[in-house]
């Protein structure tokens, strides 16, 4: 629950510093609706953690087998659902790609360096050795960090995204291309009406007979087909 209170402070705190940063290349009404559904998946998320953990102190507290199994089997659905949406929040962070494609990979950033280093100051090591102990608690930032920076490096490169840009300054990402898109429209199927009579590139219907052809002669005589 901790994490979870710290994750609802931190997140709008970095976005917020992030908006001073872009405040000369917009404003904040131009992001204001994916803000907002941001900080309501955010909200959403901490409070489906807080629910799972008061069903289980409801649980361990009750003495009514009734209200254990009933509580019992709400945890356990609550639960799967919060573990599927932290899965499926993971990789846009709570939405915040919507706002910006770069603040993903910065708030996983500064989240997985929060987490380490009170360790690091504390001397928090879990148990293990000065070398193991830090190489297990920089671990996770050092490689959090290494993937991060190649993905803002891959969207400032292929897109021209960039962190301190205020997101109405970038161009449009283009859309996924189609298999089996012509050469000459990377993203646009052929236009056209696909169920029409198909012509010819004379104009002329294929399957009419050809004007130069002659007609074809009957292979016997109509009267003597064996013969005199």
């Amino acid at each position: 629950m901790t994490a979870s209170v710290v994750l609802l402070f931190l997140t709008p705190l970095t976005v917020g510093v992030m908006l001073w940063v872009w405040r000369r290349g917009g404003t904040v009404r131009q992001v204001r609706r994916p803000l907002l559904s941001s900080l309501a998946l955010l909200v959403l998320f901490v409070g489906c953690v807080a629910a799972v953990l008061l069903l289980v102190r409801t649980v361990n507290a009750s003495a009514s087998m009734a209200g254990i199994i009933g509580f019992g089997m709400t945890m356990l659905w609550l639960l799967v659902f919060t573990a599927s949406g932290a899965v499926r929040v993971s990789g846009n962070f709570f939405g915040t790609a919507a706002v910006h494609r770069c603040l993903p990979p910065l708030l996983a950033m500064v989240t997985s360096w929060l987490v380490a280093v009170p360790d690091l100051v504390t001397g928090d090591l879990h148990g293990l050795g000065l070398t193991l102990g830090i190489v297990f608690i920089l671990g996770a930032p050092v490689t959090v960090t290494a993937i991060a920076l190649l993905e803002m490096r891959r969207l400032k490169r292929r897109y021209g995204i960039r962190l301190n840009a205020h997101p109405a300054t970038h161009p449009p990402v283009p859309g996924p291309v189609p298999p089996m898109a012509p050469a000459g429209s990377p993203h646009l199927p052929p236009q056209g009406n696909p169920y029409g009579h198909p012509h010819a590139p004379t104009g002329q219907h294929p399957y009419a007979p050809h004007p130069q052809a002659p007609h074809p002669r009957p292979p016997y005589h109509p009267q003597q087909p064996y013969g005199g």
